[in-house]
């Protein structure tokens, strides 16, 4: 086999793009709502998606909702989906999920954090740094889920 042969063999991995995909800050009770401090409550829900967007080419999505609650009020709601293009080439078989489910949200992720911590200070308060993930946990209490799943119903 001649050299480039065996390069065009190799496993490519790089990032073509990142982008915000979809951003929104709602304060459904402002301006009232800024005179209340009790009782603030937090939910983080965190989600990734990964989709062909053509031969070797994949979109990666890190979504993220953020509400913030004083009692039943909703303080405010952020959501934000972070996004990346990324060319992944010449894997072995069934590393391609693995790459897209945790390598890729990996990289997305800081950026997603810098979206929502700017969001929630431009909205008028504090900071919300989301904590650090760990992608690879999730991937295989996914995959868990899911064998157990497939489990159950062919039982």
């Amino acid at each position: 086999m001649t050299d480039a042969a065996q390069e065009n063999k190799r496993p490519a991995f790089t990032l073509d793009k990142i982008y915000v995909k979809d951003l929104s800050l709602e304060i459904p009770h402002a301006p009232r709502i800024f005179m209340e401090r009790d009782n603030l409550q937090m939910d983080v829900q965190l989600h990734t998606q990964a989709a062909s967007v053509q031969e070797n080419l994949y979109e990666v999505v890190v979504m993220a909702t953020v509400t913030s609650r004083i009692g039943e009020k909703v303080l405010f709601l952020i959501e934000a989906k972070q996004a990346g293009i990324f060319h992944i080439s010449n894997l072995p078989a069934g590393e391609l999920e693995p790459v897209l489910a945790v390598m890729c949200p990996n990289i997305l992720f800081p950026y997603l954090r810098a979206i929502v911590s700017d969001v929630s200070v431009r909205g008028g308060f504090a900071p919300v740094l989301l904590n650090p993930i760990n992608f690879e946990e999730l991937y295989q209490q996914q995959r868990q889920q899911a064998l157990a799943a497939a489990s159950t119903t062919t039982h």
